[in-house]
C-alpha cells in the first residue's frame, strides 16, 4: 500500500523529466544535424577555393580571398564546445549524504520502491557500530526485460550468479547491491550494479547513482560524466548541516562537473506524522539552517524570487546562467525537479544554437557583401570602361597634336641648323678625305660606282655633323629647363627658410633638395 502511494505521487514528476529529457533529445538530434551539414559546408568551401587557388597565379585578390575564407570556420574553444555539447547524452547523477538518501531520491524519480528503505537496506552508512558501507555504483538503463548484471564501466559484464536471477522480486536484493567481504576479485569489486528497466524515463536518460566514498572516491565515480555528457545533478539531503568530508566531495564534484546541483531535502521517515503547523516550523526552521550553509559555502546564490519548494517562480531571463537550487518540500518535488532540469538541458542546447548562428550569420554577411560588390562591379565596370575609353582617346589626341607641333619645330630647327652650318659642311666635306677611293691626279673620269662612293661619304658626314649640331641644342634646351626649375624651387625653399629661425643659419634642405634634383634631372 504504502509503495502504490508513494507509486501515485511520483508518477507525475517521471512523466514530466520523461518529457523534459525528450524534448532535450529531439533537439540534439537538429543540432547534430544542423553542424554536420555545417562541416560538409566547411570542407566544400575549402575543396573549391584550393582548387581555384591551384588554377590562378597568387595575388592580391587571392589573398584577400584567403582571409575571408578563414573566417568561415569555428574558433578553436567555439569547436570544442560544439563538439564536447552537440549529441552529448543527458545523464542523471544522484549524489547524497548516504545512500539512504540516494535510494529515496532514485525511488521518487522512477516512482517505483526499486531499492530498498530503512531496515531492509540493513545497516546504515557509517552506523554506530562504525560498519562502513559496501553498497555498488548503480547505474540504471533502458530495456525490454528487467535484469541485473554486473559490468565494469565501459567495459564488459562481468559473470556472477545475482540474487536477483534466482525468483521474482520487486526491490532490488540487498546482497546484489553490497560487495562481498570475501570476494578478492578487484573487477568485481569495482563493478558496477547494472539495473535494466522498461520504464519511460529510461528511455531518453541513464540514471547513476554514486557510491559512498569509503567504496570509490568520488573523482572515480564521476569520471564517467566528464565526456559527452550533460549531467542533471541532484544531491540528497536527510540531514540537517553537512559534514565536512561531505563538503570537500561537493567541492570536487564542482570542479570536475562545471553544471548547477539541485539539493534536494529528504525528509527523515515517510511515515512520521506530527500536526501540520508543528511539522511547518520545523521545516522553516530546517531550511533556514541548510540554506544558510549552503549559501556560506558558495553552492547557492541569494536570489528572492523562489517558493518554499526552492523553485523558481518567475520565467529567468533568456541567456541567464541556471543556478543550484535547494528544495525542502519533498512532496512537491516535481516543482523543483523539473524546471531545474529543463534549465540545464536547454542551457546547453541554447549556447551551442548561439554559436552556430553566430558562425552562419559570420557566413552570411560575408556572402552578402561579396554578391553587393559583384553587383557594384557589374554596374561600375562599364563605365569606367567608358570613362577609360574617352580619356585614353583624348590623351591620343593631345599626343598626336603635341606631335605634330613639336615636328614642325623639329624641321625648322634642322632647317636653321642646316643653314647656318652651310658654308661650314661645304669646307668640311671639300677638305673630306676619300680612303677608300682612289681619285687620280690627270683628270681620268671616275665610274660611277666610285661617285655614288663618295656622295655616301658626304651624306654621312653632313648626316653626323648635323645630328651632333640638332643634340646640342636639344642639351642646351633641357640644361636651361633644369636650372630654371632647379632655380624656382631654390628660391621657393629660401623663402620658407627664411620665415623660420631654425633654418634661416643652415640652409641644409634646400641644398639637399638641390643636389637630389639636379641629379634626378641629370
Amino acid at each position: 500500500m504504502e509503495g502504490n502511494v508513494q507509486q501515485q505521487k511520483t508518477a507525475p514528476l517521471a512523466r514530466e523529466l520523461q518529457r523534459t529529457f525528450s524534448s532535450y533529445n529531439k533537439h540534439s538530434i537538429q543540432l547534430k544535424k544542423n553542424l554536420k551539414e555545417t562541416n560538409i559546408f566547411f570542407r566544400e568551401i575549402r575543396q573549391n577555393y584550393s582548387n581555384a587557388c591551384a588554377a590562378t597565379i597568387s595575388s592580391d585578390s587571392a589573398s584577400l580571398e584567403a582571409g575571408q575564407i578563414s573566417c568561415i570556420s569555428f574558433p578553436t574553444h567555439e569547436e570544442e564546445f560544439l563538439r564536447s555539447t552537440v549529441g552529448a547524452a543527458p545523464y542523471i547523477l544522484v549524489l547524497g549524504q548516504d545512500c539512504a538518501a540516494r535510494y529515496q531520491l532514485l525511488n521518487c524519480l522512477l516512482g517505483e520502491r526499486l531499492l530498498p528503505l530503512g531496515a531492509e537496506a540493513g545497516e546504515a552508512c557509517g552506523g554506530v557500530q562504525g560498519i562502513v558501507c559496501k553498497r555498488r555504483k548503480l547505474c540504471f538503463t533502458h530495456g525490454r526485460q528487467t535484469r541485473l548484471s554486473l559490468a565494469l564501466p565501459g567495459q564488459y559484464e562481468l559473470v556472477h550468479q545475482l540474487a536477483a536471477n534466482r525468483g521474482r522480486w520487486d526491490t532490488v536484493p540487498r546482497e546484489d547491491l553490497e560487495i562481498h567481504e570475501e570476494c578478492e576479485d578487484p573487477a568485481h569489486r569495482l563493478a558496477e550494479l547494472e539495473i535494466t528497466l522498461h520504464h519511460p524515463l529510461l528511455q531518453e536518460t541513464k540514471v547513476m547513482v554514486v557510491p559512498c566514498p569509503s567504496v570509490q572516491p568520488i573523482e572515480e565515480a564521476v569520471e564517467d560524466c566528464t565526456r559527452n555528457i550533460i549531467p542533471v545533478i541532484l544531491y540528497a539531503i536527510n540531514q540537517d548541516t553537512l559534514s565536512s568530508e561531505q563538503v570537500a566531495e561537493l567541492r570536487k564534484v564542482k570542479e570536475m562537473l562545471p553544471f548547477p546541483i539541485c539539493f534536494v531535502r529528504i525528509p527523515a521517515s515517510t511515515l512520521a506524522a506530527s500536526p501540520e503547523s508543528s511539522r511547518r516550523a520545523e521545516k522553516e526552521k530546517e531550511k533556514s539552517g541548510l540554506h544558510k550553509q549552503l549559501l556560506s559555502l558558495g553552492f547557492l546564490n541569494n536570489q528572492t524570487g523562489h517558493c518554499s519548494c526552492g523553485a523558481p517562480t518567475q520565467i529567468s531571463t533568456p541567456g541567464a546562467k541556471p543556478q543550484s537550487m535547494l528544495g525542502e518540500s519533498f512532496e512537491r518535488l516535481h516543482r523543483l525537479l523539473v524546471p531545474f532540469a529543463r534549465q540545464v538541458l536547454q542551457n546547453q542546447q541554447v549556447e551551442a544554437a548561439n554559436l552556430l548562428n553566430g558562425l552562419h550569420c559570420r557566413c552570411l554577411d560575408l556572402f552578402i557583401n561579396q554578391a553587393f560588390d559583384m553587383q557594384r562591379d557589374l554596374q561600375i565596370t562599364p563605365r569606367r570602361l567608358e570613362y577609360t575609353r574617352e580619356k585614353e582617346g583624348e590623351l591620343f589626341n593631345s599626343l598626336m597634336a603635341i606631335a605634330n607641333r613639336k615636328q614642325e619645330e623639329m624641321k625648322e630647327m634642322i632647317v636653321e641648323t642646316l643653314s647656318s652650318m652651310k658654308e661650314q659642311l661645304l669646307e668640311d666635306a671639300a677638305n673630306l678625305e676619300f680612303t677608300d677611293i682612289i681619285v687620280t691626279t690627270n683628270g681620268e673620269p671616275v665610274t660611277s660606282k666610285e661617285i655614288k662612293s663618295c656622295i655616301h661619304l658626304i651624306q654621312e658626314l653632313i648626316v653626323v655633323r648635323l645630328n651632333q649640331a640638332v643634340a646640342n641644342k636639344l642639351i642646351s634646351s633641357v640644361d636651361y629647363l633644369r636650372e630654371s626649375f632647379v632655380g624656382t624651387l631654390e628660391r621657393c625653399l629660401n623663402s620658407l627658410e627664411k620665415s623660420s629661425y631654425e633654418s634661416s643659419v643652415h640652409n641644409v634642405t634646400s641644398n639637399h633638395l638641390k643636389q637630389g634634383t639636379i641629379t634626378a634631372v641629370a
